[in-house]
């Protein structure tokens, strides 16, 4: 059976065997999941409910970020790397 991408994402940024809700982990989750919800708004346009979601993961992945880069430097600048997220 093939394996999940939120599996995948969180085998490679797992800081343990069974972390499941490091901020790392969620940022690389919220990362798939707003490439995902970014690729049907474009095909859906009118889709305001969706759209707000999307606004809402993108505020709560900034606030993960904010604090790995406050208290965690040298893990912001992996997962930025990892994700591709600054240019």
């Amino acid at each position: 059976m093939a394996e999940s991408s939120d599996t995948m994402d969180m085998k490679e940024f797992q800081l343990h065997e069974k972390d499941t809700g490091s901020a790392d982990v969620q940022v690389a989750r919220l990362t798939r999941r707003i490439a995902a919800l970014t690729e049907h708004l474009k095909s859906h346009a009118k889709d305001h409910s969706s759209r707000r979601g999307l606004l809402k993961m993108v505020a709560t992945r900034r606030s993960l970020l904010d604090y790995l880069s406050r208290s965690k430097n040298d893990r912001y600048k992996q997962v930025i790397e990892k994700l591709n997220l600054r240019k």
